[in-house]
């Protein structure tokens, strides 16, 4: 069963993505979140056992996160128009967001970042991090190549398979 902090971790980065809903199954506990428009997360927790008490216990334990989320929600933030890319030069190489997360470009806010427009990278050169559930997922460029444009902004929130970089090959 998922600790309390991690449910409401999970319930944050739903809250914030454009997942509409959300399940989620382990050792007989199963977590459904569903969004609606203009509204909270609604998040429903069934234990799957035989044993009353520890189904119940687990509803008393979820109620108030839920309860929590509920009042403390806003309006999740519009992610800025990603940019469209130039589709006129097919030698161009895009390389994609592998998750959804948050993007940043470099490993610290007092750092350079990795790559930036004009920088030349090998297959295996780190160009971004992207940050999900607290995991910190190093991107690799996965070509040869230079960069010809950073398509996103540090601290974006980024899709599953979302271009982040124009790659010339």
């Amino acid at each position: 069963m998922l600790k309390i902090q991690e449910l409401r971790e999970l319930i944050k980065l739903i809250n914030e993505s454009n997942i509409d809903e959300f399940s989620f199954e382990s050792e007989g506990s199963k977590i459904k979140m569903k969004k609606h428009k203009e509204e909270a997360v609604q998040t429903i927790v069934q234990k799957v056992v035989e044993d009353a008490p520890k189904a119940s216990i687990v509803k008393e334990v979820v109620q108030p996160v839920v309860q929590q989320v509920q009042a403390e929600s806003q309006p999740a933030p519009v992610a800025p128009p990603v940019k469209e890319t130039p589709t006129a030069n097919e030698n161009l190489h895009k390389i994609v967001s592998p998750m959804v997360g948050t993007f940043y470009a470099s490993p610290s806010p007092d750092t350079a970042p990795y790559v930036k427009q004009g920088d030349k990278v090998k297959a295996d050169t780190v160009v971004c991090i992207v940050e999900a559930m607290k995991l910190f997922n190093e991107i690799e460029a996965e070509v040869n190549g230079e960069i010809v444009e950073v398509l996103v902004e540090n601290g974006q929130l980024v899709e599953y398979g979302q271009p982040l970089f124009l790659v010339k090959s």
